[in-house]
C-alpha cells in the first residue's frame, strides 16, 4: 500500500467526531481505499493513536476481541450499545452516508 492511501485513511478515521461511528466500508468509501479489510489492516497496525473505536462492522458490531474495550470508550462518548450493536441509523457519522440516487418508478 502507498504512503498516502495509508495517510488519507488515517485522516478519515482522524475525522470522525466525538459521539458518532463509520463502518469500516465508509471509511474505505471515503479514503477510496480498495476494501473494509484495508482500513481494518490500517488499524490494527497505525491506530493506536486515532479513535479506532468509531469504526465498526456493516452491522453496527465490533470486532469480538476488542468489542468490550470499544464498547467502552463508545458509551463515554455518550454512544448507546444495546445488545452489542450500535443503531447506526441513530449514530452514524454524517459525512460517510452517502445517498443514494433516486430511482426511476418501475413497472411492477
Amino acid at each position: 500500500m502507498d504512503e498516502e492511501l495509508h495517510e488519507m485513511i488515517r485522516e478519515v478515521v482522524r475525522s470522525i467526531p466525538r459521539g458518532r461511528v463509520a463502518t469500516y466500508g465508509d471509511v474505505a468509501d471515503l479514503s477510496r481505499a480498495p476494501s473494509p479489510r484495508l482500513v481494518g489492516h490500517v488499524l490494527n497496525q497505525d491506530g493506536h493513536d486515532l479513535p479506532w473505536h468509531r469504526v465498526l462492522r456493516a452491522n453496527g458490531t465490533c470486532a469480538p476481541h476488542i468489542a468490550d474495550t470499544q464498547h467502552q470508550l463508545l458509551r463515554e462518548e455518550g454512544v448507546a450499545v444495546a445488545d452489542g450493536k450500535i443503531d447506526l441509523r441513530t449514530y452514524r457519522w454524517e459525512d460517510a452516508v452517502t445517498e443514494k440516487a433516486e430511482e426511476p418508478p418501475g413497472l411492477w
